[in-house]
């Protein structure tokens, strides 16, 4: 008799496992969180991602574009550099004419150490050389723009209109051929445009400019420290000034100094690509 009792309580535990085991055995798409769930989890969340990605494209796109709006532009009367909305006032441009002679790569190297943008204009007898269009790639491939100063720094207005077609536009060639793109910025020789050479340059796509002030030609100026003086002391020193210096070695001597000394006074020293140029 207790071996029957033993038999029916163990067949009726046999039979209760088996009925929890049924039941415990759910359908898999009746489980929350199955394969088919997790699928449409995955598509919400990458579509989620994927908006996520477009708005910071978008944003990215947006900050760019404010980054590439021109922060100053030249006056035209006075070629001093002026502001655009709120950018700082207390600014000086520094310019170096007849590159790449002697001491231009040197000027780029000081420049470069110094942090101090400039534009170099050059002159197109300076580059019929495979050696000197490597010095003009090197400026510009440390940052520094490249300007047109004409092709043998002719007084425009003593030539002919052919003539000055081709002192600026083959120097604007060039210049292409060496870094990949074309000057924005022209400055006649002497200072002296034409009505033609200001049309021209304006076809080009180049922002006419002259200076504020500048001494390195003068014979009393011909020495670093007379130089350095005058640069950061002359009276014409002012809030946008446009100065305007030489590929020569007594400047090249100087270049700290003025660099040094014009920061000392509290002037920024403003980066030509956020110059406002022709056609912007």
């Amino acid at each position: 008799m207790k071996k029957q009792l033993i038999y029916i309580l163990g067949t009726l535990l046999l039979l209760l496992a088996a009925c929890t085991e049924k039941d415990a055995t759910v359908s898999p798409d009746k489980v929350k969180g199955s394969a088919s769930d997790v699928k449409t989890v995955d598509e919400n969340s990458n579509e989620k991602v994927d908006r996520h990605a477009e708005t910071e494209k978008d944003g990215n796109e947006r900050i760019a574009e404010e980054a590439t709006e021109p922060l100053y532009e030249l006056n035209p009367e006075t070629y001093a550099i002026e502001p655009i909305g709120d950018a700082n006032p207390k600014v000086v441009l520094l310019t170096i004419d007849d590159a790449p002679d002697k001491q231009a790569l040197e000027m780029a190297r000081t420049l470069k150490e110094l942090e101090a943008p400039a534009i170099f204009f050059v002159n197109g007898h300076f580059l019929t050389t495979d050696e000197k269009k490597t010095v003009l790639k090197e400026i510009h491939d440390m940052g520094f723009m490249i300007g047109n100063h004409t092709k043998t720094h002719a007084n425009l207005k003593a030539i002919s209109v052919e003539q000055q077609r081709e002192e600026i536009l083959t120097v604007n060639d060039t210049v292409e051929e060496v870094i990949g793109e074309r000057p924005v910025f022209f400055r006649a020789p002497f200072g002296v445009n034409t009505d033609f050479s200001k049309t021209l340059a304006e076809q080009d796509g180049m922002l006419l400019m002259n200076w504020s002030f500048g001494y390195d030609w003068e014979k009393k100026y011909m020495d670093a420290d007379a130089l350095a003086d005058i640069m950061v002391n002359t009276e014409f020193l002012r809030d946008g000034a446009n100065l305007l210096m030489h590929d020569r070695e007594w400047t090249a001597e100087a270049l700290e100094k003025i660099v040094v000394g014009l920061r000392g006074k509290g002037y920024e020293l403003v980066d030509p690509s956020t110059i406002k140029v022709a056609g912007e």
